[in-house]
């Protein structure tokens, strides 16, 4: 509102009536002002606005503005308007307006400050404001003084200063306003005051009192400022002040209390606090105040805010302490009580501080990478926080990153040693409250704390060399890499120089659920090395990849057989089988270039299975020759297959024997082997036979995969096992709490599941007890006597062995399902696995036979996805198939180009298909299979034919026939045959047409029409049939919507000889005609559908029929079509509108105006009536704006009026003066005649006749020809769409006045008639020319129609180029139009004259 305000009072003061009459040259400059005034008043728009773009970029066009009229009237106005703007009432607008003036004071400095804060506290008097504009007012004031602040200058200036702090002064005492925001604002002011002006500032801002200092932390922070400033000074004012020491210790932890409060919302440290850590370090006092003041005051305060504190001030001191300073730090209470907030805060919606710590240990070792030292010490620490053994720092902490090399390798060090001989008491052990109420010595001994220890140690190891950001070293991946695999399989007999990994001892004996947690670390190192350090790492200085070394460092340790021993010692087949891995290593190594890759991919796979040789060591070494069976096969296979088949036939193939190898490794869940299994895969598919392919489907086939559950044996993730199974104790301690919430749910959830498994058999049972006991009473049982003990003990005991019975049967029976749901799961992640290998295989291999073999398998795992999706295997598997099936297979450039004897199994798939997806009950699942029987349609005809086409070409050389189409020849020569797919589809097409809920949609048939038009020639006679007769009006239609998106294909139309065509064309209208009869009676909505449909298709038929210039008779469609004139009309005026009837009726105008009937424009202009009577709010909203009564116009005639011009007047009515030129009319009373002609539904146009009676037009001369184009240039006369028929420069015959008869040769249409618009326009055009207007006495000449023109000459206005009245009068007023803040006056003037000719 303030701003309006400045904005209008500023209008109206930027030229008085006096000065408008100065001079002849004082408009021009007058409107240069107003428009340089609007571009400057717009800065203070922007400036409010919430982008920080918009607000800097207006500042700096402000100030550009300002610079280049440094002593203008704009400076004053700017000023003002930014005061004013602080005290706005959107909060958000305050800063922004308080920083531009900071900008506006830093540029010019010959601006004094004094008389800026004078205007300030003039603008926003505190005194004399009002109660409701009291807020605004305060922080108007302060702005300022923050504004003054930002523009650096206020230091400088000492009386602004003195003025500002008395102000912020005053402010403070509003504290339910501004709280501690004008203490917090004077503190920074005097941190950048000089010492000169400290010593007048520092009696007005402290008082010589410590209670003062001590009572609020503003004043304690003034006091250190000046300690640090100028001490001279405050020990004058205040004498010799000890502030740390012991009787200010209460004081001191009130008032870092009262901080911390204050920062809660803010979350940040307060400023008073790391003021009196950096004081206590200069006086040599820090372990008494990090004791004292912090560990024994704050942190025992038992508040949350304080303990942040304490945890930031730990943070922000770690790079201002010595080492010794550290060791203190990092051994007491506040980082122990960190740790138990890390491990209590893990629950999602508590606030977590740990992120907020990473950013301080991260600051500080990119701080001090000079000093490896205190890095490692810091790191030390940190990582020895534990929570019964297990650190509470995540093993993935990213802080590593910043490590030197030599604080990194000492880091390593430290783990690894830690790992061999754990020190717990080096450790900052702690245990949480549920922990200790659940303290169990025989659970929670130091046995249970060295595994975690160790868990996490070989973890972080790993996380170490896996880390992105980490520089890694050869040397200490080696080290890392080394130490896993030794730890994992092999022990120390007696240490050896050639091994240091055997002069690592434990002091702690190693438990096997630690080396199977090393071992697992120790393949996921390994996935690392082959994976990520691929290009980088994976190859070493001696070419050889980090898995090669590792076998070559296993076989040294197995050679050294005196001083290591492994876990679980080789047999002698089993080290056989490790020997002739090396040797076939070596081979692959010697391999030609042309097999390189092959004997890459099983190297990968060879030293992977000989790695597991240790882990699995009987199935490993099985796995071990038969592969070196398919390698030596596979390399050898051009030599050596024909002469191998003839001698052992029974022998399975090579590439079945490796693709069962590879399944079976798939059955681990490890993320390497399945890139290793893709990898050797990708390879070896080119030789894939049938049977092996078959192996693969097997696994797929859900009834398959789901009956032989014992073929596969799928093993669990041990990983994850391991890890839950160790946290289990300590997370169900802690947890203890959060399941007592949901305790009494599980107890609701354990009765309902205890209801359902009641069975009949146990109710017998508990009747038969109760009955036995007598506890029963029956109808004839008149005993009144009670059991008796013995009885009822004996009741009891059998009643309970019976519920114990049943509690187990119900146990069991859970966990049955519990298994159940197991299997199912990891047999869906096995599967998602094996889908590997069929992406492999469509992407490698899209041009193998076998790939048709894939879509039926395929469909079936999405068709039963599609239906029990609700797991996250089932979903991730049915999406994994689908981007298979849709992406790799069915949408590949690459296909099947040998089908050989396989055309006829090909036909027969696709009408199962097609089949299949008629019968489907989802749309959905019917989709795919409509695709895979196009991707077979596609094969089909992507194949060429045994027969040849010589016969034609004879026919043609002998000249008896004439020379086929495009695609009758690839039709000709393709597998395709037509006369087998055509009742397929046929069938199906009929069925979508006439089956009620069809799973199959419109848009599977327009692809398949798009794709085979000579199939979609076959099958349109079945589509036109169902456009009429006795099927639903839904059916109805669809088939009108097929028929208008097919017949404009391209390549349809290449199939029609022009007969054929016509005759087509001539069939849908008359169908289409016979559906138009029953377009006033839909009532439901499938019938309103059918009309559109109807409509839609009659539009693209008429602009086939005028494109291909056909001779069919429109006659009968023109009638039907005027016939439903009257009721669309009825219904669309209607107030309560049927749901799409404002659409059908402009359908139907269109197709009706293509017909050369011109839509009545007596109808719009009764909408515009009634929507006005109707909305009389919108009239007002035409009122944009207003000028000053000084602003406005007096009457004035144009300089360059004719006679002729001031003879108009008499024609439009009034005698009152035409107004400027503004490029709007009146309505003249000569177009009544040819509007009301129009409105009886009469042909807009007529062809001229020689015999006609009517006077003919003059005729048009060159000039006018091109005016007339120029104008509907300016008009913006939309041009005609490519897709509807151009129809302007033919014309119609005369027809006769009451209807339309005849047949014409074809739908050439006439020229329409000059409408009023059209009139108005050229009299329009003719006085913008100055040519001498049309004589308003010649109305017979107008309303006639022109003769047809030459070819070359101008054509008349298609009616698609027609605008609306209003918006052609708009865009032609915009040619010539003023600016549009001089027309307001004659904007007035016109509605009077306007009003006052309505009758």
């Amino acid at each position: 509102m303030v701003a309006v305000e400045m904005e209008k009072r500023d209008g109206a003061a930027a030229m008085s009536p006096g000065e408008a009459a100065k001079g002849g040259a004082r408009p021009a400059d007058r409107q240069g002002l107003l428009q340089h005034s609007r571009e400057f008043l717009d800065f203070f728009w922007d400036i409010a606005k919430p982008e920080q773009e918009t607000r800097l970029q207006a500042t700096e066009k402000l100030l550009e503005y300002l610079r280049a009229r440094p002593e203008g009237s704009e400076m004053k106005y700017a000023q003002k308007r930014l005061i004013a703007g602080l005290g706005m009432g959107r909060e958000t607008a305050r800063p922004c307006y308080s920083l531009a003036l900071a900008q506006l004071l830093q540029s010019f400095e010959d601006i004094p400050l004094c008389s800026i804060l004078q205007q300030i506290q003039e603008k926003h008097d505190l005194r004399t404001v009002k109660k409701v504009m009291r807020r605004p007012a305060l922080f108007a004031n302060l702005f300022g003084v923050l504004a003054l602040f930002q523009s650096g200058r206020l230091v400088k200036d000492s009386e602004a200063l003195m003025k500002s702090v008395k102000l912020l002064q005053t402010l403070a005492q509003h504290y339910n306003h501004f709280r501690e925001q004008p203490q917090k604002a004077l503190v920074d002011i005097l941190s950048e005051v000089p010492e000169a002006m400290w010593q007048e500032l520092l009696p007005k801002v402290l008082k010589p009192d410590l209670n003062s200092i001590l009572g609020s932390p503003e004043h304690l922070e003034i006091f250190l400022l000046a300690q640090q400033k100028v001490p001279v000074q405050l020990e004058k004012l205040m004498g010799s002040v000890n502030l740390l020491s012991d009787e200010n210790i209460p004081r001191l932890v009130t008032v870092l209390k009262m901080a911390a409060n204050s920062v809660k919302r803010e979350r940040k440290l307060p400023a008073v606090a790391l003021d009196l850590l950096r004081l206590a370090l200069r006086e040599d006092k820090f372990p008494w105040f990090w004791n004292e003041i912090v560990e024994q005051g704050l942190l025992k305060k038992q508040f949350w805010p304080a303990s942040y504190v304490c945890f930031r001030l730990l943070g922000a001191s770690l790079p201002m302490l010595s080492k010794e300073q550290l060791q203190l730090v990092m051994r007491g209470d506040t980082i122990r009580h960190y740790g138990e907030h890390v491990v209590t805060s893990k629950y999602p919606g508590q606030f977590k501080f740990a992120p907020e710590m990473n950013e301080y240990v991260g600051t500080f070792l990119e701080g001090c990478r000079d000093d490896p030292e205190r890095q490692l010490a810091v790191l030390v620490a940190y990582t020895s926080i534990t929570n019964q053994g297990l650190p509470v720092m995540p093993t993935y902490w990213r802080v590593a990153r910043f490590l030197s090399s030599p604080a990194l390798k000492g880091y390593v060090a430290w783990l690894r040693d830690m790992f061999l001989q754990p020190d717990l008491d080096s450790l900052v052990d702690f245990s949480t409250g549920n922990q200790k109420k659940a303290q169990d010595a025989s659970i929670h001994g130091p046995e249970r704390a060295v595994f975690r220890l160790r868990k996490w140690i070989i973890l972080r190891l790993v996380s170490i060399v896996n880390s992105l950001h980490l520089e890694k070293e050869e040397a200490l991946i080696e080290e890392v890499a080394r130490f896993c695999f030794f730890h994992s399989f092999f022990e120390t007999k007696k240490p050896t120089s050639q091994i240091p990994e055997t002069g690592q001892q434990f002091s702690f004996p190693v438990e096997t659920r630690a080396r199977s947690a090393v071992s697992i670390a120790f393949f996921s190192l390994l996935q690392t090395l082959s994976t990520q350090f691929k290009q980088a790492l994976e190859q070493t200085q001696d070419k050889q990849p980090w898995t090669y070394r590792l076998v070559q460092f296993a076989d040294m340790l197995l050679n050294h057989s005196r001083n290591v021993s492994p876990l679980a010692p080789f047999t002698t087949q089993q080290r056989q089988a490790w020997t002739r891995m090396l040797q076939t290593l070596k081979e692959l190594e010697g391999c030609s270039s042309e097999a390189k890759a092959k004997a890459t991919a099983f190297q990968h796979l060879l030293l992977l299975v000989g790695i597991h040789l240790f882990k699995n060591p009987t199935e490993s070494c099985e796995l071990l020759g038969d592969i070196q069976t398919c390698i030596q096969k596979s390399l050898g296979e051009k030599t050596r297959r024909t002469r191998s088949k003839a001698a052992k036939p029974q022998e399975p193939p090579w590439v079945e024997v490796l693709v069962e190898i590879l399944l079976a490794l798939l059955v681990q869940p490890s993320h390497l082997i399945r890139q290793v299994a893709r990898s050797v895969f990708s390879h070896v598919c080119a030789h894939l036979t049938p049977r092996a392919l078959q192996l693969i489907l097997d696994v797929l086939n859900p009834e398959q995969s789901e009956d032989e559950d014992d073929n596969v044996v799928v093993t669990d993730d041990s990983e994850k096992q391991l890890e839950n199974e160790e946290d289990k104790n300590s997370e169900s301690e802690d947890n203890k709490n959060s399941e007592s919430e949901y305790g009494s749910e599980e107890e609701e959830s354990d009765e309902e599941d205890r209801d359902r498994d009641v069975d009949p058999g146990f109710r017998e049972q508990l009747m038969a007890v109760l009955q036995a006991g007598k506890a029963l009473g029956g109808v004839d049982d008149d005993d009144d006597e009670e059991l008796g003990d013995e009885a009822m003990m004996a009741l009891d005991q059998n009643l309970a062995s019976l519920f114990a019975e049943q509690k187990l049967r119900i146990q069991a029976r859970r966990d049955e399902k519990n298994k159940l749901q197991k299997e199912k799961a990891l047999r869906r992640d096995f599967q998602i696995r094996v889908l590997d290998l069929i992406e492999v295989l469509v992407t490698k291999q899209p041009e193998n036979p076998l790939v048709l073999e894939l879509l039926e398998p395929l469909l079936n795992i999405i068709r039963r996805s599609m239906r029990t999706s609700s797991t996250k295997q089932e979903q991730d598997l049915l999406h994994k198939t689908a981007r298979i099936f849709t992406h790799h297979l069915c949408r590949s450039r690459r296909y099947c180009r040998d089908v050989g004897n396989c055309v006829g199994t090909l036909s027969t798939q696709v009408e199962r298909l097609v089949q299949q997806a008629a019968h489907q009950s989802d749309s959905s699942v019917a989709l795919y299979y409509f695709n895979a029987s196009l991707y077979l349609l596609r094969v089909l005809k992507g194949n060429t034919a045994d027969r040849s086409i010589h016969k034609p070409q004879k026919k043609e050389k002998a000249g008896t026939s004439t020379k086929p189409k495009g695609p009758e020849v690839a039709q000709a020569a393709s597998c395709l045959d037509l006369n087998l797919v055509t009742p397929i589809y046929s069938s199906a097409l009929s069925s979508f047409l006439t089956k009620r809920n069809s799973p199959l949609t419109v848009p599977m048939f327009l692809s398949l029409f798009s794709r085979h038009p000579m199939l979609c020639k076959s099958l349109l006679p079945v589509v036109v049939q169902h456009v009429t007769g006795q099927t639903r009006p839904r059916h109805q239609a669809q088939a009108c919507l097929l028929l208008q998106k097919t017949l404009p294909m391209r390549q349809l139309r290449l199939c029609f000889e022009d007969p054929e065509w016509e005759q087509l064309t001539g069939q849908i209208l008359a169908k289409v005609t016979e559906n138009l009869r029953a377009l006033g009676e839909a009532q439901t909505k499938s019938q309103q559908l059918k009309n559109r449909s109807s409509l839609e298709l009659l539009n693209t038929l008429l602009w086939i029929i005028n494109h291909e210039k056909l001779t069919l008779d429109l006659t009968v469609v023109r009638g039907v079509l005027q016939s439903q004139q009257q009721y669309l009309q009825h219904r669309v005026q209607q107030k309560e509108q049927v749901a799409g009837s404002s659409r059908l009726y402009n359908i139907y105008w269109h197709a009706m105006k293509v017909l050369g009937v011109q839509r009545p424009k007596s109808e719009k202009k009764e909408a515009k009536e009634v929507s006005a009577t109707q909305s009389p709010v919108s009239m007002k909203r035409k009122k944009k704006g207003f000028l000053p009564e000084t602003k406005k116009r007096k009457k004035r005639k144009s300089e360059g009026t004719t006679p002729e011009e001031e003879a108009k007047p008499a024609a439009t009515g009034g005698d009152q003066p035409q107004p400027p030129s503004t490029g709007k009319k009146r309505k003249r009373k000569k177009a009544k005649v040819a509007a009301q002609a129009q409105a009886e539904g009469t042909p807009a146009a007529k062809s001229p006749a020689t015999e006609s009676l009517s006077p003919e037009p003059p005729a048009k001369t060159p000039k006018l020809r091109k005016r007339n184009r120029k104008l509907s240039q300016v008009n913006g006369a939309t041009p005609v769409s490519p897709t509807e028929p151009v129809v302007e420069k033919q014309y119609q015959k005369e027809l006769p006045q009451k209807g339309v008869s005849g047949k014409s040769p074809q739908l050439a249409l006439q020229p329409p008639a000059k409408t009023p618009k059209l009139q108005k326009r050229n009299r329009k055009l003719s006085q913008m020319n100055g040519d001498t207007p049309v004589s308003p006495t010649e109305p017979a000449i107008e309303k006639q129609y022109q003769k047809e023109l030459p070819q070359k000459g101008v054509s008349g206005k298609s009616p698609q180029s027609a605008l609306p009245r209003k918006k052609a009068r708009l865009r032609l007023s915009l040619a010539n139009r003023s600016p549009s803040f001089l027309q307001s006056g004659a904007k007035k003037k016109k509605a009077q004259l306007r009003k006052a000719t309505k009758p």
